[in-house]
């Protein structure tokens, strides 16, 4: 797989013995900031916003033009990170990203409803068990 985006080791814990669900849920946040950073960051007229400098001009509000709202998700966008002011993150009961992350980690391992596997997939996982087994000696 030489070339490939891979990153490996999300959740593990104790040199890869336990997997912590909420490690898991931080390290895929950290997982799609890497991929996304590592994209690159275009850099054009339309991404500068030199028309938009031109018609605003020096020193005024850039933050509420169209062309910022339109261009904000294109960012990366943190669910975990807390980039929000002190006052803000105390009022809403000064959690860490941890505990931010066993919360998102609880809500899928409740509400999630993985799609089934195709009965051909399952088939086939299935016969590459019997032949292990056969091969071990295992019995059902």
């Amino acid at each position: 797989m030489a070339g490939a985006n891979l990153i490996y080791g999300l959740g593990m814990i104790e040199m890869g013995m336990t997997i912590d669900y909420g490690q898991l849920v931080m390290d895929d946040e950290f997982a799609k900031m890497i991929k996304h950073a590592v994209q690159g960051i275009p850099v054009n007229d339309e991404t500068l916003a030199v028309d938009v400098m031109r018609q605003i001009g020096i020193g005024k509000d850039y933050l509420s033009h169209e062309h910022t709202y339109s261009h904000m998700k294109s960012q990366s966008q943190s669910q975990l990170i807390d980039r929000r002011t002190r006052e803000y993150w105390e009022a809403r009961g000064s959690t860490d990203i941890f505990q931010r992350s066993m919360d998102k980690a609880r809500y899928i391992l409740e509400n999630h409803t993985p799609e089934p596997i195709a009965a051909n997939a399952l088939a086939e996982m299935r016969s590459i068990v019997q032949e292990a087994e056969k091969e071990l000696g295992v019995q059902d």
